[in-house]
């Protein structure tokens, strides 16, 4: 009889990481400006990946929109955004975590120029 109170907690754990694989990642744009050029980075390095604005149907992120990640895994990622303006900045050390959202201030953003 206790058994089974043993698999439901390991049950339960197996669907809600299935479950969170499924998700797709999102960046939630909460900066000032919209977006045309989102990339990542492992953090602390300049290995830049694909333009992610390149996931969106008119590729631009516009404030309080959500793009959709791919090709990322969990982990600590610098981001290097360019706004429409032309703007280029920075935004270090951003915890991901796959299937989850995350986002990113004006306040976050920094060494931004041109």
């Amino acid at each position: 009889m206790h058994r089974p109170l043993l698999v439901i907690p390991a049950l339960i754990a197996s669907v809600a990481s299935t479950f969170s694989a499924e998700r797709p990642t999102r960046f939630w744009n909460l900066t000032h400006n919209t977006i045309s050029e989102f990339q990542l980075a492992p953090a602390g390095t300049t290995e830049w990946g694909e333009n992610q604005c390149k996931n969106d149907k008119d590729g631009t992120v516009d404030f309080d929109e959500r793009l959709r990640v791919t090709g990322i895994a969990s982990g600590r990622y610098d981001a290097r955004i360019k706004d429409t303006s032309g703007r280029v900045c920075f935004a270090r050390n951003i915890n991901i975590k796959a299937g989850e959202v995350f986002s990113i201030e004006e306040r976050d953003l920094a060494d931004c120029g041109r």
